[in-house]
């Protein structure tokens, strides 16, 4: 059985950053990155959930137009941030709760994902309590 342990020091900065590729987008604060420390026969990608934030459902998980809406604008926001970054750095805190992702953030250009999507209005924090409608 194959067991990733991942460091979580009382402050992120203590975390180590990795230089590994983004190789897409899933939403805002999802994205998958290559993980070629993976033996096979799994395959040499992770997703990457964003930590520390929550933001809008698009497509088909969205509660109405608006959080759609928001949500396409917030993936949108970190796919450019993505596309003409000149450095991302992959910093993983822990596995996630369903198990299926990392929990972590992405250092664009020395700049905390996390913190450019709140400073820009695309999320909200959020550390596993109830969420807030985007709705409203």
């Amino acid at each position: 059985m194959l067991s990733l342990a991942f460091a979580t020091p009382s402050f992120a900065d203590e975390l180590p950053r990795y230089e590994w590729k983004v190789l897409r987008v899933i939403d805002g604060d999802t994205v998958e990155i290559e993980a070629p420390y993976l033996p096979p026969p799994l395959a040499p990608k992770l997703s990457l959930r964003v930590y520390g934030v929550d933001t809008p459902e698009k497509g088909w998980r969205g509660q109405c137009d608006k959080e759609r809406a928001l949500g396409q604008s917030a993936t949108d926001f970190t796919q450019s941030l993505i596309n003409y970054s000149q450095t991302i750095m992959v910093e993983i805190r822990e596995w996630d709760k369903f198990g299926g992702r990392v929990l972590g953030d992405l250092w664009i250009d020395g700049k905390s994902l996390t913190a450019m999507l709140i400073e820009n209005g695309f999320a909200r924090e959020y550390y596993g309590d109830k969420k807030k409608s985007w709705c409203g």
